[in-house]
């Protein structure tokens, strides 16, 4: 079920208002009851393999309590359970990928390889409810969360609906033990739940799902298209899958603060940053912190020498990479930003001589969004290799951006008529862009929500109809799928 479709605009009111009204013992069965059909929407039959990863977690967390284990026993239950479920992982989204490389190896070799393509359908959100059933056996293991006893409450922190297929990725610290807690109706709470979820849907519908029209027409078929309109299009990817993503984040969120729970924040305006450690600081914060916590950390961190650290980071990162799918882009999609952050470091003491000798440090708000444009600019040029359907065809892009067969107005301007959008459609791309990034910037000081509330009701009212009508008026309805489903 897609947040923004008309079965959610009904799932959501009919489970919310059911949820208030039963009595508190009753609504964990209510919410995983809720959670199976959502998640059922998509494929039914998946639901299944759900299941095998809930159930492997659960008995290894009791496993893992026994009084009396040895160290070594405990972490072969440890091993065990990581390794069974990453292989489920691994048979539906990676399968695939390592049978057509080895086909093609084979076939460069002369070798015979019978084996066909096997084209097996990935889940929706496997990695995402893999990673949270993970961190869940990782903390027990570590004496940092008890093991849950009841069987339905850690089913209900693997599979809550609102955070089930594209996160944010949660703790077991945080979230289970709100499915115990009574969450009594409150205005306050479930308001502000639902101006997040109206802002998480504008962003959705009129900003990502109007960019993804032009995004999609050059990056299906870049050979056609040069110069401007590859920029032009690799920028507005940044912001789609920004839009597209966070929008997501904000509506679980605002759904989960509604009925009273507090998920993790996932984004926070990571195009102002200022550079890219602060970046990965401020994008997909629950995965980031996955990712540290569990395997940088695990590996020995920064706490090593300078060639191993960055050996960490690096693996880090292609870890990252590959873990967003099972294509050569995103791992190098990983790579190029593990090299980003070493380059970062590395270079520090050269950019602060630029700095100095500029006099640019003398002028610390030009300094700011100089460091913020750079920044910017390295994203987009990691983006192209995430969004490109090839190396290939990300090697063409990155190598025609500046190019250009004819001037300006007769080739550009023709180029970029062809992508797809109206004049209407540039101009709501255009003004989405910078009212969304203009809000970012007050947010900087103090929550818009929290801004608004203390603001008299006739203005609080304009800017909520005026979002409403825009959803209505400027979005795209066609029901497009949200970009991280697939991973």
């Amino acid at each position: 079920m897609l947040f923004n479709s008309v079965q959610f605009l009904i799932f959501f009111p009919l489970v919310t208002v059911s949820y208030f009204l039963l009595p508190h013992r009753h609504r964990w069965w209510l919410l995983l009851t809720a959670s199976c059909v959502f998640y059922m929407m998509f494929i039914p039959k998946y639901i299944l393999i759900l299941a095998v990863t809930i159930i492997i977690d659960y008995v290894a967390g009791i496993c893992l309590e026994k009084p009396g284990q040895s160290l070594l026993e405990r972490k072969a239950i440890l091993t065990i359970s990581i390794l069974s479920t990453c292989l489920v992982l691994a048979i539906f989204k990676y399968l695939d990928f390592f049978n057509t490389n080895l086909a093609r190896l084979a076939a460069l070799l002369h070798w015979n390889y019978p084996t066909a393509a096997l084209k097996i359908a990935l889940p929706i959100g496997l990695s995402f409810h893999t990673f949270q059933s993970l961190s869940y056996v990782i903390e027990v293991y570590g004496g940092r969360q008890r093991a849950e006893r009841h069987f339905g409450i850690y089913c209900l922190y693997v599979m809550f609906y609102p955070q089930l297929v594209a996160g944010p990725i949660e703790r077991p610290q945080n979230l289970l033990h709100q499915f115990y807690e009574n969450h009594p109706f409150d205005y306050r709470q479930v308001t502000d739940g639902l101006k997040l979820m109206v802002w998480g849907l504008f962003k959705k519908v009129v900003i990502a799902d109007r960019l993804a029209i032009a995004v999609n027409t050059v990056y299906a078929q870049p050979r056609e298209f040069t110069g401007l309109p590859l920029v032009v299009a690799t920028i507005f990817f940044a912001f789609q899958i920004y839009c597209d993503f966070s929008g997501y984040s904000d509506i679980a969120i605002g759904a989960a603060q509604v009925m009273g729970f507090r998920l993790m924040d996932n984004f926070n305006r990571p195009y102002f940053a200022k550079s890219m450690a602060e970046f990965w600081k401020r994008w997909h914060i629950s995965l980031s912190t996955w990712f540290r916590d569990y395997l940088y950390i695990p590996l020995g961190g920064n706490r090593a020498k300078t060639w191993r650290w960055q050996r960490n980071l690096l693996i880090t990162f292609l870890v990252s990479g590959f873990w967003h799918g099972a294509n050569w882009t995103y791992v190098i999609w990983g790579g190029l930003n593990g090299f980003y952050l070493i380059g970062s470091i590395g270079t520090k003491g050269f950019r602060q001589s630029v700095c100095r000798l500029t006099t640019l440090d003398q002028h610390p708000i030009l300094h700011k969004y100089v460091k913020i444009g750079v920044t910017f600019f390295l994203v987009c040029i990691a983006w192209i290799f995430f969004r490109a359907k090839s190396v290939h065809d990300a090697w063409y892009i990155l190598t025609h951006l500046t190019h250009a067969d004819q001037g300006f107005h007769t080739g550009a301007v023709r180029q970029l008529e062809s992508m797809g959008l109206s004049r209407r459609g540039w101009l709501v791309a255009g003004v989405g862009i910078v009212l969304m990034e203009s809000l970012h910037a007050i947010q900087s000081h103090r929550s818009i929500r929290h801004m608004l509330a203390e603001k008299p009701i006739w203005l609080r009212w304009t800017v909520y109809y005026a979002l409403i009508l825009g959803i209505f008026f400027f979005g795209v309805f066609e029901q497009r799928s949200f970009i991280y489903f697939q991973f």
